[in-house]
């Protein structure tokens, strides 16, 4: 008898046990589901604004899923950025497509580098210690080379972004690490080529300088001159400067292929 007792009280202990496990999980599911249409609802706030007109959000798990279209890339990240910042969001799974334009590769590219050309002029004289590369495949926009400092970075990154016809960008920009040797660097090679009589044309433009990167010492000149002279000149009054291990002469003399 004392064995049908405890046998019974051994039953009813898993039946009150299974309940309140089963109780744990519904409570669990509503509260995800009550989470997740909060998440919904502060995802939808933020994104309340015409450029998101054609954006929807679901979310599942503290994940929230954008789709639909915008008409630039920059969009897109900005609707990604204002998901992400929402309270207990876990993730962002951005399937945004940038409609727009569509603009051929090789127009895009040299519209593109158009305008970074003329980027950031007047910025506290940087420009000319920026040298960035463009590649375009399929409206997707990669981006290379070496900037100043984080402010010339982002506004590359930013004006690329914002142009129409763009449909994604891979940002492969490196930041020049912050050195007082390559600052002096940079200033006595600008002094040094700029100061040649027949160089000095190059800074009438600011928009079209010789470009001077320094990265520890190591000097690279980019840029477009007009002769195979005032390349020579440029390397000559490179290499002059004190202090640098070694100097990258990739100036390219305008009319020649950039394979000659």
């Amino acid at each position: 008898m004392n064995v049908t007792k405890s046998m019974k009280t051994a039953g009813l202990v898993v039946l009150v046990l299974a309940l309140v496990a089963g109780g744990a999980v519904r409570a669990r599911a509503q509260a995800s589901g009550s989470s997740d249409a909060q998440i919904q609802a502060d995802v939808a706030k933020a994104l309340d604004n015409k450029k998101f007109a054609n954006v929807k959000a679901a979310v599942q798990n503290g994940v929230v899923t954008l789709t639909g279209t915008v008409d630039i890339y920059a969009d897109k990240e900005d609707a990604d950025n204002r998901a992400h910042h929402r309270k207990n969001v876990k993730g962002v799974q951005n399937l945004i497509e940038v409609a727009g334009p569509t603009v051929d590769d090789v127009t895009l590219r040299d519209k593109l580098a158009e305008k970074l050309i003329y980027d950031r002029v007047g910025y506290g004289g940087t420009i000319a210690f920026n040298s960035f590369t463009i590649g375009v495949l399929n409206g997707v926009v990669t981006l290379g080379g070496t900037a100043y400092g984080p402010p010339d970075k982002d506004s590359a990154v930013s004006l690329v972004s914002h142009y129409p016809g763009v449909k994604d960008v891979v940002d492969n920009i490196e930041v020049a690490p912050v050195s007082p040797m390559d600052d002096r660097i940079r200033l006595a090679e600008a002094r040094a080529i700029y100061g040649a009589p027949q160089l000095n044309k190059y800074a009438i433009d600011p928009a079209k300088p010789i470009r001077i990167t320094v990265v520890n010492g190591n000097v690279t000149l980019t840029g477009v001159v007009d002769s195979q002279a005032d390349k020579d000149v440029a390397n000559i009054k490179a290499n002059g400067v004190s202090g640098v291990f070694k100097v990258v002469n990739n100036l390219q003399v305008a009319g020649e292929s950039k394979e000659k």
